[in-house]
């Protein structure tokens, strides 16, 4: 069994998921503004945040997800998630995540999102790291700009949401990139051992 990374940034401790956070993740993400922007299941009803839980370490063992659960470093409260669905043949992953409504708008997904990026490059050797957003949610399209990803186009009417279409706009980083804005300083991101 392969030990589980722990993510540090100033602010965020970025962990596995453990079943005593099934009851923070249901209250979280079963808020439909939540909902809306994400591919996450609406209502969130009882023993779904469970059984997401114990189904990620299987895939986590495999080497094809990895999806940390995202914590404030002062108070030690859940906050949301981030993770990566990794291909390793094709040396891609695909980045999700989402933030319980309080925790908006104050850069904890810009933080969430650059510490998995140094993580995705830096120990999984990725080549390149995606991440789709639905158009309705133009907050994540500016995480993603912020850390320096590039737009890449959008999937018209991609998803069904809620019974309307939705377009889904995608951004992604080739390692190239990440290693460029890191020269110049721009990821201060540190691991934990």
């Amino acid at each position: 069994m392969t030990t589980f990374p722990t993510l540090r940034t100033d602010r965020l401790l970025l962990r596995q998921f453990q079943l005593s956070d099934a009851t923070d993740v249901q209250h979280l993400a079963g808020v439909k503004e939540v909902a809306a922007g994400t591919f996450l299941p609406h209502p969130y009803t009882d023993g779904i945040a469970e059984q997401w839980i114990t189904s990620q370490q299987e895939d986590s063992e495999a080497g094809t997800l990895v999806n940390f659960a995202i914590v404030l470093l002062a108070n030690d409260t859940l906050i949301g998630s981030i993770g990566l669905a990794i291909v390793a043949e094709h040396q891609h992953a695909r980045m999700g995540y989402w933030l319980g409504v309080p925790y908006w708008n104050q850069g904890y997904a810009t933080d969430a999102v650059q510490a998995v990026l140094a993580y995705g490059f830096d120990q999984r050797q990725l080549h390149r790291i995606y991440a789709p957003h639905f158009l309705n949610n133009p907050a994540s399209g500016r995480v993603l700009q912020k850390v320096g990803m590039t737009y890449e186009g959008r999937m018209r009417e991609h998803y069904r949401r809620f019974g309307e279409y939705v377009d889904v706009e995608l951004y992604g980083m080739l390692e190239q990139d990440f290693r460029r804005r890191a020269d110049l300083g721009v990821q201060p991101i540190r691991l934990m051992t």
